[in-house]
């Protein structure tokens, strides 16, 4: 029998995917955002959803609907939304963030409280291990009784054809829980993309969307060397005025390059004024198909093609990488069945 997990913060699904590729059986979700909803729903039918504030769901209500007693549950795993623990959002820390989305740390800890889970997975942005948010949140497992470890880790080390480092804290009732061995190899932006169909008549609706761009920003795609060339490449008077007086940001208008992981794939993926983004051969930014595969989905994974460009790269930016998380999964499922037969 499958062990059940709950996932909370799901976005478009990257977790949820994970886990069940490690083999839980993900039973409810909760997420706030009316497209990831959508798109989550598409992928994963048989998920119970909640489309509300976590803040003012009920957790009773949640175990009445899944009919799940007190510490049945194996596993609840989530990712608070970490903008507001963001460093690029303060300049690098410099200024204090006072973002809402702060405190829904404290929503996880409270479904915990409640559901008494045997096991914890809560990933997040690096920056947020040195937050009074993520020292209460430590805390507060260890006084339910939790064995708790945490690390930041880099989801390249980890089969994500991407540099991603986040913070992963994993926590069991009794016991610490193992974070999974790291990859020797990496894979690279050409095992993740090299093999598919010319972006624009591919039959993929994501990644044929059509980009807008001016006929300068095309030139200059166009001279920046392929596979990994960079603006800087480029001689002074082919540099934009904006990036003259920028001394930072240096990957912006750069191109992914083959034999390499791709950068952190972000909400700004799809545009080349946002870092690394062009592809290491085409004249074009990388598509919403391409971003998805970089953090780890399948090629069959259905985003919308009708949302549009921003909305699509918001969510898939946001998203876990499933590899990631089904690695660690896998970790967890161990230490789940260890559990049970010591018993």
């Amino acid at each position: 029998m499958k062990p059940l997990a709950i996932d909370l913060f799901s976005g478009c699904g990257g977790l949820t995917l994970g886990l069940k590729q490690a083999g839980f059986r993900v039973v409810g979700a909760v997420e706030i955002d009316p497209l990831a909803v959508r798109t989550y729903k598409v992928n994963h039918k048989q998920v119970v959803v909640w489309e509300q504030d976590i803040s003012e769901l009920s957790v009773s209500k949640v175990m009445e609907k899944l009919k799940l007693s007190k510490g049945q549950l194996d596993l609840l795993a989530g990712c608070p939304p970490c903008q507001g623990f963001s460093a690029l959002r303060t300049r690098n820390g410099a200024n204090q963030n006072r973002d809402y989305r702060n405190s829904l740390i404290h929503e996880m800890l409270r479904f915990i409280r409640v559901l008494r889970p045997k096991a914890v997975m809560m990933e997040n942005v690096p920056g947020l291990k040195s937050k009074k948010q993520f020292r209460d949140f430590y805390r507060g497992l260890k006084r339910l009784g939790y064995k708790v470890g945490w690390n930041v880790k880099d989801a390249a080390r980890y089969g994500v054809p991407q540099r991603r480092k986040r913070l992963i804290l994993l926590a069991g009732v009794d016991a610490k829980i193992s974070f999974a061995d790291e990859s020797k190899k990496r894979r690279t932006v050409r095992h993740a993309i090299g093999g598919l169909a010319k972006a624009g008549s591919s039959g993929d609706a994501i990644h044929d969307i059509k980009e807008k761009r001016t006929a300068k920003v095309l030139d200059l795609i166009k001279d920046i060397p392929r596979d990994g060339g960079s603006r800087l490449d480029l001689p002074n008077d082919r540099q934009l005025t904006c990036h003259k007086n920028c001394d930072g940001f240096k990957d912006i208008y750069g191109r992914m390059a083959w034999k390499e992981v791709a950068p952190t794939i972000t909400s700004g993926c799809l545009n080349p004024s946002k870092g690394r983004f062009i592809h290491p051969k085409e004249n074009r930014a990388i598509t919403m198909r391409e971003a998805a595969l970089l953090q780890s989905f399948p090629r069959d994974y259905w985003f919308p093609s009708d949302a549009g460009k921003q909305a699509g790269a918001l969510m898939i930016g946001n998203a876990l990488p499933p590899e990631f998380i089904r690695r660690h999964a896998v970790e967890i499922r161990k230490h789940l069945l260890v559990s049970r037969t010591s018993k």
